[in-house]
């Protein structure tokens, strides 16, 4: 495969690597921008590995909680302008308050409001508002209790990043303020067992690489491997997590002294995955000046 510089460019901003140090690693991989990343890591060269979705896209993520059920939609405009209209929000509050007796997206976008499918009550908002939208995404969660929060909050209920924590117990207070520590800090899963096995996989893959190009014996490098998967988890498993709270604490030991079990949760942010194109501003103008 053609190592073309913007595949180089690509990967230097993923990484933050040196352009000769990425183009390197695409030789070695075949252009494979993935297995690029994990070479450089491998190298000790990336300085992080950066998620490969980029936030764009514009909207609201809207959040609702009904008894023991908690749903989060994500619907899409094209600029946060619309995202700030009334109008707007209006809409993704009242598609949130339908999700809550619905599985999934689809039954979502076929699910009426005041009489009206959800699908077709949106595109009549993109003739009068006169921008694209969509209903992107919609998640819940089943407990004994939940709780909701929305960081950047647009208004009540809505917002750009949208959290739902489920728990059993009766505090309510620690609950929200796990919630509040999942929107800042984004873990991968509840807990370790939970991970994705193919991340978790990659992850030792890289870590032994390292290990090995150490030189040290093969004992050594198992106990270092060891030692930097128990991390691994530790940073990315909700419970395993140092508590923003209370840093002393883990998120399960804050829990547990507070009388609650955490069991599940749910993060939508706007945009997530989704990459926009970057436009030329001062290009832009001068071509419409043009003509």
């Amino acid at each position: 495969m053609a190592i073309t510089a913007a595949l180089v460019k690509e990967l230097r901003d993923t990484t933050g690597a040196g352009m000769m140090d990425a183009k390197k690693a695409l030789t070695e991989t075949d252009g494979d921008m993935q297995a690029a990343v994990d070479w450089l890591r491998t190298k000790g060269l990336a300085k992080a590995a950066k998620k490969s979705g980029r936030t764009a896209a514009e909207g609201l993520v809207a959040v609702k909680v009904d008894g023991g059920k908690g749903v989060a939609v994500e619907v899409n405009s094209e600029t946060d302008f619309v995202a700030k209209n009334a109008e707007f929000q209006d809409m993704v509050r009242a598609i949130a308050g339908a999700a809550v007796a619905v599985a999934d997206v689809e039954a979502l976008k076929a699910a009426e409001i005041e009489g009206k499918a959800i699908a077709d009550l949106v595109t009549d908002k993109v003739a009068t508002i006169g921008e694209n939208m969509s209903v992107r995404r919609m998640s819940s969660i089943d407990a004994d209790g939940v709780v909701a929060y929305v960081h950047n909050a647009a208004a009540d209920g809505l917002g750009k990043i949208g959290v739902l924590v489920g728990f059993s117990g009766d505090n309510a207070d620690v609950a929200r303020q796990v919630a509040m520590h999942i929107a800042a800090v984004n873990p991968a899963s509840l807990s370790e067992a939970d991970l994705d096995q193919t991340l978790v996989e990659r992850e030792k893959a890289v870590l032994t690489e390292q290990a090995r190009e150490s030189g040290k014996p093969e004992q050594v490098i198992e106990k270092m491997i060891e030692g930097r998967m128990k991390k691994f988890y530790a940073e990315n498993t909700l419970l395993g997590q140092a508590f923003v709270v209370n840093p002393d604490l883990t998120v399960a030991a804050a829990a547990k002294e507070a009388g609650i079990d955490i069991t599940g949760f749910v993060r939508l942010e706007v945009g997530e995955g989704i990459e926009k194109k970057e436009e030329d501003f001062a290009a832009e103008v001068a071509k419409a000046a043009q003509g």
